[in-house]
């Protein structure tokens, strides 16, 4: 069902001086104005549309891309506070607000929010609220380790950072694996290392266990051919060091190495590792 806050394959009706009228099925007729009219089009054609309130909460259509669409999370930019709220750049014609009521605390602007966006239920606006919390789902989550996974990073605690996954539920990245800042909001690709007992989701930058050592393993073989069959890094090197040159963690370097010298690939000295 066509609905709002959706995009859909819409045929074009008919031509008016403002525009096109769009068959929405189950919304009836919707405008899609001159401005936002294709360079070709025809009567019985078709066009890909995004539908929406405009700020006379009429429904109305557009080819633009929104940066978050109903249901997801998305780093967005104040850009101005009225008596109403607070208005987000979501990439289209119409801002979107976050009510008051919706602000954990009070935007202003220029700043940079982590937001939801969601169909509001009363009015049936588009909206965005920052009470992340409130909209992360808490039912048991259906992952399996190994899962790749997109994140969100939403939060920072003394364990981890915390990061919404695949826009439901939420998970940690534990500290120890982490060699770089991440910025609230940045989106970036994870895996599931486990989910515990309590269902809390336990979640890594790199795919865990077997896959990533094996990926790891050619990447060494390969580096050390690349410098002469010497290599002065060690699982005495220092985890920054380790994850400078290879983007993986002291850990997961040190379960790789010792693959290697199981198959006697290599040998370990006391100021790197040898090809044999």
């Amino acid at each position: 069902m066509i609905g709002i806050g959706t995009r859909a394959e819409l045929t074009i009706l008919r031509e008016k001086p403002v525009g096109v009228f769009l068959d929405a099925e189950n919304l009836g007729e919707i405008l899609l104005p001159r401005r936002e009219m294709p360079t070709e089009w025809a009567i019985g054609g078709q066009v890909d549309v995004f539908i929406y309130l405009d700020s006379e909460d009429r429904l109305v259509a557009t080819l633009k891309k929104p940066r978050a669409i109903p249901g997801e999370f998305a780093k967005l930019t104040c850009i101005a506070v009225t008596p109403v709220g607070a208005f987000l750049d979501w990439g289209l014609p119409k801002d979107l607000l976050v009510p008051f009521r919706e602000q954990k605390t009070r935007m202003e602007v220029g700043k940079d929010y982590l937001v939801k966006v969601l169909v509001d239920e009363e009015s049936q606006r588009i909206v965005a609220t920052t009470r992340i919390a409130r909209h992360i789902d808490v039912t048991p989550a259906n992952f399996a380790t190994g899962d790749e996974v997109d994140l969100i990073v939403y939060g920072k605690t003394p364990m981890g950072y915390k990061a919404i996954v695949d826009n439901t539920h939420t998970g940690l990245i534990f500290a120890n694996e982490v060699f770089q800042e991440l910025a609230l909001g940045e989106k970036l690709k994870g895996w599931i290392a486990g989910v515990r007992a309590d269902e809390k989701i336990d979640l890594c930058l790199h795919p865990p266990g077997r896959t990533r050592v094996d990926d790891l393993e050619k990447q060494i073989m390969g580096e050390l051919i690349a410098r002469g069959g010497f290599w002065a890094l060690t699982d005495k090197s220092p985890a920054e060091e380790i994850y400078s040159e290879l983007g993986v963690s002291k850990r997961t370097f040190k379960q790789t190495l010792g693959a290697l010298l199981r198959k006697r690939l290599v040998t370990k000295t006391e100021t790197g590792m040898r090809l044999n």
